[in-house]
């Protein structure tokens, strides 16, 4: 049986803020996140679709369509998705940026028997064909201690589909009842035999006190699992903690200032 997803052509750009370049025969398309494109060729056409436009969601019709549509809510993403088709007679290129500082990676999907769990924030794009769904860990202390809640993203099909996560990216192959712990957010992706849980941290006052949280994701394998140094919440906690506060700015020098050129 021949391949269901397009066939794309691609380069990464970039070291820290990131951009992948795809580079689309005639017909061929690619999906992604609403406000993900950075730029495109003048004959690429850009389409506002319902769901992922994959085989999976036209097969029902409309109620296909509304589905696949509402597995992207649960995971807090919009209903909506866009498709980017060349229209033209010769290759068009159409380029995706990364939204903050990190790695994009890009994932074959036909490696991982054309599966694979990632966290609900990461996909950027997609060659057409890519089912973007849901994975719901049955798990109670997964669901409500993982960071990412019960639901995650699952990426389904045999293209590729493209990964962003924070800073510096670890691959790791766990053996098979190889286990491998590590904070909750720093989880970016996994293979479906990698097992998932949460355990509470031994030691109450390394939990309370150590800076780490109660709580810490255990991988155990065989499987594939991606690692990522900076996720998002760590780098918009560390922002927001330089952000002086309206009393701090008032008797600071430079609220002082600022309030002298106010009052002149």
């Amino acid at each position: 049986m021949g391949q269901k997803s397009h066939e794309i052509d691609f380069e990464i750009i970039g070291s820290e803020m990131q951009l992948v370049e795809i580079e689309l025969d005639p017909e061929e398309s690619v999906i992604a996140e609403a406000g993900a494109m950075m730029y495109m060729d003048n004959y690429i056409q850009m389409e506002t679709i319902f769901g992922d436009g994959s085989d999976k969601s036209n097969t029902s019709g409309l109620i296909g369509k509304f589905l696949s549509a509402g597995k992207r809510l649960l995971t807090g993403e919009s209903l909506f998705m866009t498709i980017f088709t060349n229209s033209g007679s010769g290759k068009q290129r159409v380029s995706f940026s990364a939204p903050y500082p990190g790695k994009i990676i890009p994932m074959d999907l036909r490696q991982f028997n054309n599966e694979l769990i990632c966290q609900k924030d990461s996909f950027l794009c997609a060659a057409k064909g890519v089912s973007v769904g849901i994975a719901f860990n049955k798990k109670i202390g997964v669901g409500f201690f993982g960071g990412e809640g019960f639901i995650m993203q699952k990426l389904e099909g045999d293209g590729l589909a493209f990964v962003h996560a924070g800073g510096t990216i670890i691959k790791k192959e766990l053996r098979p009842g190889e286990t491998l712990r590590l904070d909750t957010g720093c989880l970016v992706a996994l293979t479906r035999t990698v097992n998932y849980d949460i355990q509470l941290a031994k030691g109450i006052k390394s939990a309370i006190f150590g800076g780490e949280g109660l709580f810490l994701a255990t991988l155990t394998g065989p499987g594939t699992v991606w690692l990522q140094s900076l996720p998002f919440n760590r780098l918009a906690a560390r922002i927001a903690s330089t952000i002086p506060s309206k009393s701090r700015d008032e008797g600071s020098i430079i609220g002082g200032i600022s309030n002298l050129f106010e009052n002149s």
